[in-house]
């Protein structure tokens, strides 16, 4: 991706971490160093006078009350780093942790955190030089701040543990050697400030957000070519009914699915003479349960985009007052709340879609040959493809339980109550995967289906899609290999084809 975006911190807009997340440059804006060298000269006049300030000449947490005496303030910031970087389980993967570098650059940046630009410009040349920490997932309750995680990033900026480089582990030492960098050695305060914050819970969060975006749309469009079908009605999308209830995200979808079947030759076939009054809610209340998401969605998004821009560690440093005030910013109760709005959002996309495939194999009810194979019986046809939608609805159900309501105490019960957005926030890539595969599944059903009407058409922009569908993945006269259709439906729908094949541009967005 040549996408490369100078990043004013505080200011950064929603698209801008999706595209960083998907793989563009950024880099800091001109003008940022100057409040942050401001921020690190008071920390410094701060130790000059030698009163004890949390975080900068004290134990953390539960032993903020233990002095430090100045010539061990560097040995207790990288003793934070490194005690602290007690993660467990699968890394995360890169493109999340290249925004948690972002995000972290960007709380930074803005000049309340008493840290030096040079261990900025350590941050952000990794990142430029595609040196992405090794981040295990596990081991953060989203309160004062992702830890464990956050210090694994640390922790190999100053040559601790391993970056993955050019898709390779390599050890961090090394790593930095070879881009011609020297470990960072931390100045007071510093590995308290890169390790505390929300950087890890939010660009969780956010990711879930872009990937979730990705197959709600592709959701629209498969509901769509699921409608035609079935052979089912677009009364149901018409705007007068929509503008009685004043909902945004379903007037909207609405519009969508209504621009999408305009002109289908399928849908003008059975428009007269049709004996069926009303189509199942899976095809006729489409716009008030994707709407709803979406509308969930975009709340979620605007909790994301103003986390993302925050300044989320402990203590901060207010340079115009010289003081350095303890507070709660890196709790992340907002993060929580939006990554279980994204986790209800995904669960229903997916368990609306299954239950369009479901209703398509059935021919009570669609009308199209059982399983959507022209000989059942001999043929199983799209019968398992369908279980196994039904599975992964059914897992992502499971998943979308409330992350936030929890809590337990940590540090000896200094730290009482927690928010769980960390683990709220990992989530959400597994649950939008199973979302994007029975999606996938979807987009396979309802083209076999329209397949049954021929000679006559769906609309333009969905016989496009149909038509870049069946040119990787024909139709199904015979059962076959089911999987490696189905992995490939599904990379369509995840890689954005399925959007762009019909001029994406008509679809809602969410994190514009």
């Amino acid at each position: 991706m040549t996408i490369h975006h100078q990043l004013v911190p505080g200011q950064v807009p929603l698209a801008v971490w999706r595209d960083i997340y998907f793989g563009a440059g950024c880099n800091l804006a001109p003008g940022a160093e100057a409040p942050v060298q401001a921020a690190a000269e008071t920390v410094a006049a701060i130790i000059a006078k030698g009163e004890p300030v949390y975080g900068i000449n004290t134990g953390f947490g539960k032993l903020a009350s233990v002095r430090i005496e100045v010539d061990d303030l560097a040995v207790l910031q990288r003793n934070i780093v490194l005690s602290h970087a007690a993660g467990v389980g699968e890394p995360l993967p890169v493109p999340v942790v290249r925004l948690i570098m972002a995000l972290k650059i960007a709380s930074l940046a803005q000049g309340f955190s008493g840290v030096r630009w040079q261990t900025i410009t350590q941050l952000t040349t990794c990142l430029e030089r595609g040196l992405i920490p090794v981040i295990p997932g596990q081991g953060s309750v989203g309160a004062s701040g992702d830890l464990a995680p956050l210090a694994h990033m640390s922790a190999a900026i100053l040559g601790v543990g391993s970056f993955i480089v050019d898709g390779t582990e390599v050890p961090a030492a090394k790593a930095l050697a070879d881009a011609g960098l020297a470990p960072l050695e931390l100045g007071p305060k510093e590995g308290l400030a890169l390790l505390n914050g929300t950087q890890v819970s939010t660009a969780l969060a956010l990711a879930g957000l872009f990937e979730g975006e990705r197959v709600f749309r592709a959701a629209l469009v498969t509901g769509a070519l699921s409608t035609d079908a079935a052979r089912g009605s677009d009364g149901p999308f018409d705007p007068r009914i929509h503008a009685v209830r004043r909902h945004r995200g379903q007037t909207e979808v609405a519009d969508a699915l209504r621009r999408l079947m305009d002109g289908s030759a399928i849908r003008a076939s059975h428009r007269l003479g049709d004996t069926r009054v009303q189509d199942p809610y899976c095809l006729r209340c489409q716009p008030q349960v994707m709407g709803a998401c979406l509308d969930l969605l975009r709340q979620a998004a605007t909790t994301l985009g103003i986390e993302a821009n925050a300044v989320s560690d402990n203590p901060l440093v207010f340079t115009a007052e010289n003081e350095v005030i303890s507070g709660g910013n890196f709790h992340a109760e907002p993060v929580a709340f939006a990554a279980d709005m994204i986790a209800l959002a995904l669960c229903e996309i997916g368990s609306i879609a299954e239950r369009r495939i479901a209703m398509l194999v059935d021919p009570a009810l669609s009308g199209l040959p059982a399983f959507l194979t022209p000989k059942p019986g001999l043929n199983s046809g799209f019968m398992i493809p369908q279980v196994t939608a039904a599975a992964l609805v059914s897992e992502n159900k499971q998943r979308a339980y409330p992350a936030s309501v929890d809590s337990i105490p940590t540090s000896a019960n200094q730290e009482d109550h927690v928010s769980m957005a960390a683990h709220g926030a990992r989530r959400l890539g597994p649950m939008a995967a199973n979302v994007a595969n029975v999606i996938g599944i979807e987009l396979l059903a309802a083209a076999q289906g329209c397949d049954f009407h021929a000679p006559l058409a769906s609309s333009a922009p969905l016989e496009g899609a149909r038509a870049l569908l069946r040119d990787i993945v024909p139709h199904i006269t015979d059962d076959r290999h089911m999987a490696p259709d189905m992995a490939t439906a599904t990379r369509f729908v995840t890689s954005g084809s399925l959007v762009d094949a019909i001029g994406g541009a008509a679809l809602p967005e969410i994190s514009a």
